[in-house]
Parts: C-alpha cells; sequence; structure tokens
C-alpha cells in the first residue's frame, strides 16, 4: 500500500468523525456556544483545560486571530504538553487525587465563569476531579470527550465516574478508544490518531457560535485580529484593554 493510500485514508477518517460531529452535536454545539456568550454578556470569565494532547485544543483556542480574547488557558504544572520531563509525568500528574482541587483554589476561576475541560478519555482523576470542584465553585463546565471511554473503559477516579458525568454540556467528539483511526496488517499497532483534528474543530464552532450569538444580541464580540495584519496590534490593544480585567494571559 503507498504512502498516498494511507494518507487518504486518514484524511476520509477524519471528515467521517467531523461529519458525524457536525450532524450529531449540532444542539449540543449550540448551547455550548450560546453558554460562553451568556457569560461573556453577565461579566463571567471564560477558561479552557486540557491535559497532554487534549491541552493542544485548549491553547488553539486561547489568544487567538479570529478567536475570543476572554478565552484564558488554566494551566497545570507539568500537564499541559510533551515539554515537561520525562514526557511520562504529565500522565502520572493525571491520575493523582487532590490536584484539580488545588489547582481550582489557586486560579482566578469564581462564581460565573465557565470552564471548558477537554479531556479525550475522561476517565483520570484530574479531568473528573476538576469538573466536579468547579461546578462546586460555581462555575460552568462544557466537557470535551470522546463517550465511548465511559462504556469501554474503567474510571480511574475513585468515584468511578467520567468527565460526562460531571458537566453543564458534554461535546461528544465521537472518537474511537484508542485514538487511532488505522490498522494495517504489517504495522503491530493502530496509527493515524485524529483527536486532535475533531476536538479544535468543536472548539471553534463553539466559538462561532458565542461570536454570533453576541452579534445578535448587539454585542460586539471580543474577538482578537491577526498580529501579521496592519492594525493588528493597534486592535488588540484596544480589545485588551477594555476587558483587561478577564484577560489572564497577558498579566
Amino acid at each position: 500500500m503507498s504512502d498516498g493510500k494511507l494518507a487518504d485514508q486518514f484524511f476520509d477518517a477524519a471528515i467521517d468523525l467531523l461529519q458525524r460531529v457536525r450532524d450529531e452535536e449540532a444542539q449540543s454545539i449550540t448551547a455550548a456556544g450560546t453558554l460562553l456568550a451568556d457569560t461573556v454578556t453577565d461579566g463571567g470569565r471564560l477558561f479552557a483545560f486540557g491535559a497532554g494532547h487534549s491541552s493542544l485544543a485548549a491553547q488553539d483556542v486561547v489568544y487567538r486571530a479570529g478567536g475570543l480574547a476572554l478565552m484564558n488557558l488554566l494551566a497545570v504544572p507539568g500537564v499541559v504538553g510533551v515539554d515537561v520531563m520525562p514526557a511520562t509525568l504529565g500522565s502520572a500528574l493525571e491520575r493523582v487525587d487532590g490536584l484539580a482541587t488545588a489547582v481550582l483554589d489557586s486560579s482566578p476561576l469564581r462564581a460565573g465563569d465557565a470552564l471548558v475541560i477537554i479531556s479525550l478519555s475522561g476517565r483520570n482523576a484530574l479531568p473528573v476531579e476538576m469538573a466536579v470542584h468547579a461546578r462546586e465553585l460555581g462555575v460552568k463546565v462544557i466537557g470535551v470527550t470522546s463517550v465511548a471511554y465511559a462504556t469501554g473503559t474503567r474510571s480511574r477516579h475513585s468515584s468511578g465516574t467520567y468527565l460526562r458525568d460531571h458537566c453543564d454540556l458534554v461535546l461528544d467528539s465521537k472518537i474511537p478508544i484508542g485514538d487511532a483511526t488505522l490498522t494495517l496488517d504489517t504495522i503491530p499497532a493502530p496509527f493515524a490518531p485524529a483527536s486532535t483534528v475533531v476536538t479544535s474543530a468543536i472548539l471553534q464552532a463553539v466559538m462561532a457560535t458565542a461570536a454570533g450569538t453576541l452579534a445578535e444580541r448587539g454585542i460586539e464580540p471580543p474577538l482578537l485580529r491577526s498580529g501579521n495584519v496592519d492594525g493588528g496590534h493597534e486592535w488588540n490593544s484596544r480589545v485588551m484593554q477594555k476587558y483587561g480585567d478577564r484577560i489572564f494571559y497577558q498579566q
């Protein structure tokens, strides 16, 4: 089999997942975008969290050209990316009880804010505990996860529950257990993961919905422009000055 054929198969698999999400999660995406718009309207702040490769989708909506300026990254030391050494430490920290509570209690999150928690499996202690404690604090929680894991794996949280069980809204990425989309007789393990592509698309659809909802209400969405176009930096400076009390990545 040629490499080109495998590339085509991956694109087909990713497109199929995107189409399923578009068709099956449309109402949930609309509801999530509306929740974020409600939060902005009411003076709340927006945060996103993801551990490991799930952090890529969270980072993709923070300080992003064309994105909402109010979207902040909730960073947990050691789990945000593979730059930590050893990289396996991040996976170990996801299973530590109490870490999420300590992070939230030390963070700027408060009642009336919204938190997007991204976890492909939704089974580890960190995302589950984060969702539970965030809601205890009065924060609205949107979970982005693959619901399939809740029926095909065991929870690693002491409650036996998953991220999906502790959210105000759940967006199902439809990603198969194990993430990889392709198999080949000559390769002993499945390969070509699609979770980053699909999860990022889900979140950008939510952000677009939030921006459109704000505009429908007569509120100019606090959007950022690219710093690589003329006037972009000046535009962004005005937005950040106006909403500085709700933006934490520039402090």
